[in-house]
């Protein structure tokens, strides 16, 4: 069974850090891409950033580009995205999954974990 464990979600005021961790149990990392979500109240699935398992590659949406960083330790199935600079419209449930193209489409991706919820108030 494929599952996820997404752990590092909270609140936090602007301008403060958070990681979000997300462990996966089920399949190995180094066979699919791994990309972080986020889905705010009434607004779309939007794609975070992705990290290839082939060769490491990784890619941001615009809107959080020298904000977050993507990572992987393939040994322990794991997949960090560091998150500084928090604003306020940063505030979504996260969520990572595993597919076999790397990109931020979330149609795309085909295992999901559960989401965590990030706060960022102001």
């Amino acid at each position: 069974e494929v599952q996820f464990v997404e752990s590092g979600g909270g609140l936090v005021q602007a301008g403060g850090s958070l990681r979000l961790s997300c462990a996966a149990s089920g399949f190995t990392f180094d066979d699919y891409a791994i990309g972080w979500f986020r889905q705010a109240p009434g607004k779309e699935r939007e794609g975070v950033s992705f990290i290839s398992s082939s060769d490491g590659s990784t890619y941001y949406a615009d809107s959080v580009k020298g904000r977050f960083t993507i990572s992987s330790d393939n040994a322990k199935n794991t997949v960090y995205l560091q998150m500084n600079s928090l604003k306020p419209e940063d505030t979504a449930v996260y969520y990572c999954a595993a597919g076999a193209i790397a990109t931020l489409n979330p149609y795309e991706y085909d295992y999901w974990g559960q989401g965590i919820q990030v706060t960022v108030s102001s």
